[in-house]
């Protein structure tokens, strides 16, 4: 395992240290410059294509076998599938293993889906349920230690060296964000504050006061945190920040730029899911091209969501995940509904794994009006940004004489603007024509008062299905 250099991390830690640089023109340069001296695993984060292509194919084989003999709802997928172990010969014979689901998952709640013995499990984390059953992930000590690996890799390309203060602030408990984060970055050797979610006065207090270098959060409730930090009155000088590791939730570029100004950090983006055994699936390096694989752990494709066909390298389509080193609850071929796509050239960085664009959307977030396929993600990459509009908005899908119709609600920056009709309207206008640019649909907006909208600590729900219900 190679750790990051003392020496690069040193001036880095200094370069970091002053804040003021963090918009300066040259920030962009400089930060290319650091990037390139900051790996956690050298030796796996930059291996060739051939020799990581072979690692996987050995893991691939042994992960369908360990299935077939472990798990009952593989054994019997796999024999009806007549796929086995040794009849992998290539990475493309994935195709031939038929994907696993979170209904199947849901389906074989609680434990059936275990690899080993409960006395081999030792943390249990699970989903929310919000739609159902929930999702359960198992651990045994050898999945602890990799996701810690997996996630302190995630840390260092976002660029957390072991001099860091990290406030958690994700909710801790069964979610697998706060703990997966709060391993990988102790075992990079951070120093760890467990805030978990809420208490935003508290957050920022301890910011100060503990000189916090870094935040791991929601995309949501760090935007928040920055309305909070201005509010407060305190002068910036007494804030530390300087990075930000954010996950849970899609974060567009738009809404990660209005972060870094509010609190001062340099934001990436990680990746992962509960079914997957939590973050550190990929996450973005300083260069932010795309968030880096951890393939040696995972075997990314691209489909097709509605023919399942494979999807060629660039092409966009569903994020499709096989856990090739775990051994409580692996997964073979999980249908995140993640759509993405995947990038095979080395990164400028050095690392030599795939990197996945940042998510467009979900399948299940997906809304369809009026013919046209709507990601929450469009509407919030125009509202983000715009000038007397602010970052938070919601997303009412009605149902009018049998057609669906979309009403974006916007939250105004300046309350007075609700006493100026004029003004009111033209920006009204603005921001409808915006949209209808983007999505090609009419949408209907509604401008808010400053604050009227929810804030979210954990991950943002924006959308409001309303068509249930009677019509108007």
């Amino acid at each position: 395992m190679l750790f990051v250099k003392k020496a690069g991390c040193a001036s880095l830690l200094l370069w970091w240290s002053n804040r003021a640089n963090l918009r300066g023109k040259g920030l962009a340069l400089k930060r290319k410059r650091e990037v390139l001296r900051l790996f956690f695993q050298k030796d796996i984060e930059t291996m060739n294509r051939r020799d990581l292509e072979a690692l996987q194919l050995e893991r691939l084989k042994h992960i369908v076998d360990y299935c077939y003999n472990n798990v009952p709802f593989y054994h019997e997928r796999l024999r009806q599938a007549g796929v086995t172990g040794d009849k992998i010969k290539t990475l493309s014979d994935v195709q031939y293993i038929p994907c696993t689901t979170k209904d199947d998952i849901r389906d074989n709640y609680p434990f059936q889906m275990l690899a080993q013995p409960m006395k081999k499990i030792v943390r249990i984390h699970a989903s929310s349920g919000t739609t159902g059953k929930p999702t359960v992930g198992v651990y045994t000590r050898r999945d602890i230690e990799n996701w810690s690996d997996q996630v302190a890799r995630v840390a260092v390309g976002g660029g957390a060296t072991e001099g860091d203060i990290i406030q958690i602030a994700f909710g801790y408990g069964l979610f697998t964000g706060a703990l997966g984060l709060h391993y990988g970055l102790e075992k990079l050797g951070a120093t760890v504050i467990p805030a978990s979610s809420g208490n935003t006065a508290k957050q920022l207090m301890m910011f100060r006061d503990f000189g916090v270098t870094g935040l791991v959060a929601t995309p949501s409730y760090a935007l928040y945190l920055g309305e909070a930090m201005k509010e407060a009155g305190y002068p910036m000088e007494q804030y530390k920040l300087r990075i930000g590791l954010l996950g849970s939730e899609t974060c567009t570029p738009e809404m990660r730029t209005q972060i870094e100004n509010s609190m001062g950090i340099f934001v990436s983006d990680n990746y992962g899911m509960t079914e997957l055994g939590g973050p550190g699936v990929s996450g973005e390096c300083g260069l932010r091209c795309g968030l880096h694989f951890a393939e040696d752990h995972f075997l990314p494709e691209i489909i097709d969501p509605d023919t399942l066909e494979h999807k060629a390298p660039g092409e966009a389509g569903e994020l499709v995940v096989t856990t090739l080193t775990r051994e409580g609850m692996p997964v073979l071929r999980y249908r995140t509904k993640d759509i993405t796509r995947l990038n095979y050239e080395p990164c400028a960085c050095g690392r030599t794994h795939v990197r996945m664009e940042k998510c467009m959307g979900r399948t299940d977030d997906m809304l369809i009006i009026k013919g046209v396929n709507v990601f929450p993600t469009q509407i919030e990459s125009v509202l983000v940004g715009m000038e007397n509009v602010g970052p938070h908005y919601q997303l009412v899908v009605r149902r009018r004489n049998f057609m669906d119709n979309l009403e974006v609600k916007v939250e105004l920056l300046n309350g007075d603007l609700l006493e100026n009709y004029r003004a009111l309207e033209a920006l009204q206008k603005s921001v409808h024509d915006r949209l209808k640019s983007v999505l090609g649909l009419e949408t209907r907006v509604t401008l808010v008062e400053p604050k009227s909208l929810e804030r979210f600590q954990g991950k943002a729900k924006r959308i409001l299905d309303l068509r249930n219900q009677p019509e108007e």
